[in-house]
């Protein structure tokens, strides 16, 4: 099946993703889903083969897959301006939301504001377990790569900071080749989009100055906005796998720095369980959060702009070039070992500082169990399991 060649507006992509963006919960798996049900089930701007060309090329690259995803539809529907439209479209509604719990949470005093608060921490604990071991099913299939996950996640415990999430992303590429550069196995189709080369290549010159030079350009002048936007910038730059994935380099990138504390880092994880959309709209809640830069809304778009845009960067710098690369076996070979150590960086977060800071005593260890038992055997959605930790919490605590 063919899909349709007249081109949308972006009024139209507007309107497709701004209503995925309030009804899409589940992380970034099922918002493939969600997507797929509307663009090629529905309204059939790609066929099949098409979508899952962009999908696998989402999940090649560094960012948020699923945003990554709505962007190349927006930009196959309707260029730049549909690639725009379907970001806001989708991420705007979380967004606002995570600014608004952000001023708000505050309020959250008293037995009743903690103990909703500190379900919100236990619920990240199980939702995290769950990440970790969804994903070591699909990525770390054979010894090989289970050894490759095991390795990075001592880096990321033993190496402070954003610096054992590099070192383990690297070593995991190059065992990657190692393990897997024989492996012939292809992949067929093409993904055609409206990216010319030159574009290409100077979106990604643009990414490759705004990670290396963002921060000494940062430290040189002293700006805390700039500090921040950096901050946010390198993490989205080097989240492999997107959603949950993310967790430790924001925590390295705003708790290690002091710009926000270990509980506000995990309390606004647990508020982004509840709301639909992008994972990545943590940074929302974040930037209005943090220390540095101006704060609020306007801290909060600068953490967004961060975030989301090296993802963006590569996608329109490699889209003109991946028909011609995605068949290399030292391509698949180096991304096989750089998803494998995202496992293990996972891993590492879940036991620091999501488990170290939420799981307190029996209590909040039960809880998180039931809440890990309700995600994996009774398949609930995510948001049902926050309301289940919130109301768990506000019981212990007033119980306590």
């Amino acid at each position: 099946m063919a899909s349709e060649s007249r081109r949308g507006s972006a009024w139209e992509v507007l309107g497709v993703f701004l209503k995925l963006g309030i009804t899409s919960f589940g992380g970034p798996i099922a918002h493939l889903g969600y997507f797929r049900s509307e663009v090629v089930e529905r309204r059939k701007w790609l066929d099949d083969q098409e979508y899952g060309d962009l999908v696998a090329l989402c999940q090649f690259l560094p960012g948020p897959a699923s945003s990554q995803v709505g962007f190349g539809i927006g930009l196959h529907r309707a260029g730049a301006r549909g690639a725009l439209a379907a970001f806001l479209g989708f991420t705007l509604p979380s967004a606002v939301l995570m600014v608004a719990f952000a001023y708000g949470a505050s309020l959250f005093t008293g037995p009743v504001g903690e103990g909703l608060l500190e379900g919100l921490k236990i619920v990240a604990v199980a939702i995290v377990a769950q990440a970790v071991l969804g994903m070591a099913r699909t990525l770390t299939p054979d010894r090989q790569r289970a050894a490759i996950a095991a390795v990075a996640a001592v880096a990321a415990l033993l190496l402070a900071g954003s610096a054992g999430q590099i070192v383990a992303i690297v070593l995991g590429a190059i065992a990657g080749i190692l393990f897997y550069r024989a492996d012939e196995s292809t992949t067929g189709g093409t993904l055609r989009m409206p990216v010319r080369r030159s574009v290409g290549v100077i979106s990604l010159v643009l990414f490759t100055a705004l990670l290396f030079g963002g921060p000494a350009l940062a430290l040189a002048s002293g700006s805390g906005d700039l500090a921040l936007f950096t901050g946010f910038y390198r993490s989205g730059a080097l989240v492999f796998g997107g959603g949950h994935v993310v967790l430790p380099l924001l925590q390295a990138a705003v708790v290690d720095t002091g710009w926000v504390s270990d509980q506000q880092f995990l309390t606004g994880y647990g508020a982004a369980q509840a709301v639909p959309g992008p994972l990545f709209t943590l940074a929302a809640f974040l930037g209005a959060a943090a220390t540095t830069g101006p704060g609020g809304v306007l801290g909060a778009g600068i953490a967004l702009a961060g975030i989301f845009l090296p993802g963006f960067l590569l996608l329109i710098g490699i889209l003109p070039f991946w028909n011609m690369i995605r068949g290399r076996a030292a391509v698949r070979a180096v991304m096989r070992g750089a998803n494998a150590a995202v496992v293990g960086i996972l891993a590492a977060a879940l036991y620091t500082p999501v488990f170290s800071t939420a799981i307190t005593g029996p209590g909040p260890f039960c809880l998180a169990v039931i809440c890990f038992v309700l995600l994996i055997a009774w398949k609930l959605p995510p948001w049902m399991i926050v309301v289940v930790g919130a109301a768990g919490g506000v019981v212990l605590t007033l119980l306590g």
